[in-house]
């Protein structure tokens, strides 16, 4: 009785103890890694691992070749792309020899302007920045789905990188706007290096054109570094033509006929010569007479000339014409006679004749005040009186 007992007891205690819970069958297997004492344990723990890695090599395998196919593919479409790009932009830097312009190359084409060398430099500045962000992406999106082969959750990722994305977008904004009008800037040729612009902010040299920041070289020295997103209007002054204007001041009394055809002619032997041949880019044209004196007339004349060099030909001019003046006679304004040229031609006269003439009076204006203190009848004057002694009584 004892003994049955005592067996049905041992045979009930696995029924009353904890079950323990069966393994699921997705779930993988790890082997036992506990240091086999004895050779039925060192053959058991191998027919384990055995099973573990038969069981799951399949899966080992086709992972890897996932992430093997997804780094491929990532770097093959990045040549590719990377290499449509290059192409694209040396399209967009190719001057057409034919009067139509491809569709690509108007993107970059900037009316009134042929400048080869700022094209090719606008193209390699976007195709740059192209190059970045294609990679950029590509790569990135790559990472990703690696590591989603590899089994991670990119759930928190995702979540915690677009919070992070929205923080840093109200942060940095200001650096989000710089960036963009960089780009705009340079696609749409708004300035280049070696430009004299007028940015509202400063004005000055281009030294440096970036995404973020343009650098400027001011008229005394300075160097001016201006956020691209602070930039609202740009005048460039190296773009294009330029107009030299020249105000010609000639006598009233000088034929003015005479005076324009000399005007032209000189400028037309300036922009003869080297190296105002190259600078003078259009005829040398007369606008009119701009404004007119009491003893001088104001002529204006305007020269088309290369883009930034109208001070060096509006210089050229006002010095050739000094001396083209003064070779021909024409006074750039009357002389008026003053009064005492007035008296010594009248003393001349009067000595030459004898007859003596009086010199004139000097003008009102030229005659100094009278005093107040001249007038013994004024009320000044007679504040300045001694006061008299009280006479003594009798």
């Amino acid at each position: 009785m004892f003994r049955s007992g005592a067996t049905g007891l041992s045979d009930a205690s696995p029924t009353l103890s904890t079950p323990t819970p069966a393994p699921s069958p997705t779930a993988p297997q790890l082997p036992d890694l506990r240091i086999p004492t004895s050779a039925q344990e060192v053959s058991d723990t191998t027919k384990q691992a055995a099973s573990w890695f038969d069981t799951h090599w399949q899966g080992w395998l086709a992972s890897g070749l996932r992430i093997v196919f997804i780094v491929v593919l990532a770097l093959v479409l990045r040549a590719m792309v990377r290499k449509l790009i290059t192409q694209l932009i040396g399209r967009m830097a190719r001057t057409p020899d034919h009067q139509e312009e491809s569709r690509l190359g108007g993107l970059l084409a900037n009316t009134g302007v042929v400048n080869p060398e700022r094209r090719q430099q606008r193209s390699e500045a976007i195709g740059s920045v192209l190059r970045s962000v294609a990679s950029f992406t590509i790569l990135g999106t790559a990472a990703l789905m690696v590591l989603s082969a590899l089994g991670v959750n990119l759930a928190p990722l995702l979540a915690s990188a677009g919070v992070a994305g929205v923080a840093i977008g109200f942060g940095a904004r200001n650096l989000v706007t710089d960036f963009l009008s960089g780009v705009f800037m340079i696609m749409e040729d708004q300035y280049g290096v070696g430009d004299e612009v007028d940015t509202g902010v400063a004005n000055g040299t281009v030294l440096e054109v970036g995404l973020r920041v343009t650098k400027l070289r001011g008229t005394n020295g300075e160097i001016w570094y201006i956020r691209n997103g602070e930039v609202k209007r740009i005048a460039n002054m190296s773009q294009g033509w330029a107009t030299a204007s020249v105000d010609v001041q000639i006598g009233y009394k000088e034929d003015l006929l005479r005076a324009e055809d000399l005007i032209l002619q000189t400028a037309e032997e300036l922009a003869k010569e080297s190296p105002y041949d190259e600078l003078v880019w259009a005829p040398v044209s007369i606008l009119g007479v701009e404004s007119v004196a009491a003893d001088s007339v104001m002529v204006r004349v305007e020269a088309r000339t290369a883009p930034g060099k109208a001070p060096a030909v509006s210089r050229a001019l006002r010095q050739r014409l000094k001396v083209a003046f003064d070779l021909a006679g024409i006074k750039v304004k009357e002389e008026t006679p003053t009064a005492a040229a007035a008296a010594a031609a009248a003393a001349a006269a009067g000595a030459a004749t004898g007859v003596v003439i009086a010199p004139a009076a000097a003008p009102a204006t030229e005659q100094a005040a009278p005093s107040a203190l001249a007038d013994p009848n004024s009320a000044r004057f007679k504040a300045t009186e001694p006061i008299p002694l009280p006479k003594p009584e009798p």
